[in-house]
């Protein structure tokens, strides 16, 4: 699946939030234990299997918290007072370095990106080059749209994209050359999108 997780925090502090922990949670701990970062919770862009296996582990080993969109709860498999639920604009702290929770959906109901000192990490949402699929349950593609032109373009042409996915050249970019080269961040009207997302232009 070639996924990217992150460990998103305070140098000072040494404390970090862990980005969608699946896949190899034993990496995440040595990693974090190799670098003298203390774990204190972990940030779910969406409730994908391939973004959230590995939170019952993660959470037999530490007791941190699991902050997902409210939307998407519904969705994972799991007891829900295991997470906290949170809403857009929803912000934590690992020492003095804010995490902004940046609603998206489209992929899923409950997508979100994480805003953290000019970068965005942006789960499935945003790739580089492309964007998440809208045909999996609680797909949307019309939400999609306005996720990615009314939230994200409006993002500083500075800001460093952080995708889920390794699906380029490169594993990272910025909000200005993607507003330059992603297809579906140029399509300029929603029949324009849906129609090359979708292959359908039917506005719904």
């Amino acid at each position: 699946m070639e996924n990217f997780v992150y460990l998103v925090g305070s140098k000072e502090t040494r404390e970090v939030f862990v980005v969608d922990p699946a896949w190899q949670v034993d990496t995440i701990l040595r990693v974090a234990k190799e670098e003298d970062l203390k774990i204190i919770g972990a940030l779910v862009s969406h409730y994908h299997f391939d973004h959230t296996n590995g939170i019952e582990e993660l959470l037999e080993a530490l007791n941190v918290p699991i902050y997902v969109n409210k939307k998407d709860v519904p969705y994972l498999a799991m007891s829900a007072d295991l997470v906290k639920a949170v809403d857009a604009g929803s912000k934590v702290k690992a020492g003095n370095v804010e995490i902004e929770m940046v609603h998206t959906p489209g992929h899923t109901p409950g997508s979100q990106c994480f805003h953290v000192r000019n970068h965005l990490i942006s789960g499935d949402t945003l790739f580089i080059n492309a964007c998440g699929r809208t045909d999996l349950p609680g797909g949307n593609p019309k939400e999609l749209y306005y996720s990615l032109t009314q939230t994200l373009k409006k993002l500083d042409d500075n800001t460093v994209l952080c995708p889920g996915h390794n699906y380029a050249e490169k594993p990272t970019t910025t909000m200005g050359e993607q507003k330059k080269t992603n297809p579906y961040l140029l399509c300029d009207s929603l029949e324009n999108f849906l129609r090359f997302r979708t292959g359908v232009a039917e506005i719904r």
